[in-house]
């Protein structure tokens, strides 16, 4: 059923007034854009949440089949090097932040309302379990600088993708991408001091 609505429009120095016919539908969907959120149950949102943490800690998963060993302990290492005992906590905090920051953006625009935010983040997912082949699995720190500064730019593209999204998810990234740029400058001097 159409429903006819008036509109008035202000321009400098004239006042003009136009008519269009507007949907109920229509009217649904700008109602749902002033909220920020799209109309899901409560089933869908939390199977969106418990989707997006299992996506984020597979990689989490895939990261950790190349642990440090022997053969990083041995390597000459800055003095600032955070111990490896710190490395598990704060990567499990990081890694929860982002799914809910993924989350956040999935039930605000859904996949197609957000395509390239969410393949931002997709792509940076698959590039931080990249380093830890690079750098652990293949003993390369080399390779894995190279490796992490494209990592760091995907991470930077995502944030500012989810920052217009939502504040809040874009927040939710920025502790990732500070641990992130710590680790860009300790992986190069590693580098450098095992040359």
């Amino acid at each position: 059923m159409k429903e006819h609505v008036k509109f008035e429009s202000r321009r400098i120095g004239t006042d003009a007034s136009f008519e269009r016919t507007v949907s109920r539908h229509d009217w649904q969907y700008f109602w749902i854009g002033l909220q920020g959120e799209r109309e899901l149950s409560t089933g869908r949102v939390v199977a969106g949440l418990v989707g997006w943490v299992i996506v984020t800690f597979a990689a989490a998963g895939l990261g950790s089949l190349f642990l440090p060993g022997e053969w990083y302990s041995q390597l000459a290492k800055p003095r600032w090097t955070p111990p490896n005992w710190l490395f598990g906590p704060v990567w499990s905090i990081l890694y929860a932040f982002m799914a809910i920051a993924a989350w956040m953006v999935w039930k605000k625009a859904g996949f197609s309302g957000a395509l390239l935010p969410l393949a931002f983040f997709l792509l940076q997912l698959i590039l931080n379990a990249v380093w830890s082949w690079l750098f652990f699995g293949l003993q390369n720190p080399g390779l894995a600088f190279g490796e992490i500064i494209i990592l760091w730019l995907a991470i930077l593209l995502t944030l500012v993708a989810f920052w217009r999204e939502t504040i809040i998810a874009g927040a939710l990234l920025t502790p990732y991408f500070a641990w992130v740029s710590f680790a860009v400058i300790l992986n190069l001097f590693i580098w450098r001091m095992n040359l």
